[in-house]
């Protein structure tokens, strides 16, 4: 009886939080090189990200695609993303998923790789994962790779990663 409702109180917690935020970025736009919102208003917690690539990166150009689904404790928690189609990056899993420290749940990591300062902390936001991102896009971290074969890419043949990048965006482009 009272789990029902605080997973109902969690649920209308998350969304008065994205509404916000939600009102936030449409007053306040993300550099003109990202829009973002919820795909339906009937529901708040899962959300489309329309992402640039940054200039002078093998990005530049695109428009990506992504996903953002938050748990029902947001912001307690951090939300997923998800590039659809998957982007060619080596923080980027090869089935879409974004691999960046904002997005890892809050606390001390068990692999002792990252502080509990770099993880998701409820003060974090969709503005400031967004933002992360972008940079991401134009400074791999290939450290803490997502997709070892790409950060192998990245490290050993970055002009064939770069190509093959580029390759992507005309391909989604249509060009």
């Amino acid at each position: 009886m009272f789990g029902n409702n605080n997973a109902r109180a969690q649920t209308s917690t998350a969304t008065r939080r994205l509404m916000k935020e939600y009102k936030d970025l449409t007053a306040d736009p993300l550099q003109d090189t990202i829009t973002a919102g919820p795909i339906s208003e009937d529901n708040m917690l899962e959300w489309e990200a329309l992402i640039q690539g940054p200039e002078g990166t093998p990005y530049e150009g695109g428009v990506f695609a992504t996903k953002l689904v938050f748990p029902s404790d947001y912001p307690l928690n951090p939300f997923t993303m998800t590039f659809d189609p998957p982007l060619l990056h080596p923080n980027i899993y090869p089935n879409g998923v974004v691999c960046i420290s904002i997005l890892h749940p809050p606390g001390d990591d068990p692999l002792h790789y990252e502080s509990a300062s770099e993880r998701w902390s409820p003060v974090q936001g969709v503005r400031s994962v967004l933002l992360s991102v972008l940079s991401m896009l134009a400074e791999p971290n290939i450290e803490s790779g997502a997709d070892v074969e790409c950060c192998k890419l990245y490290r050993d043949n970055k002009p064939e990663f770069e190509r093959r990048v580029r390759e992507q965006v005309k391909n989604l482009l249509g060009i």
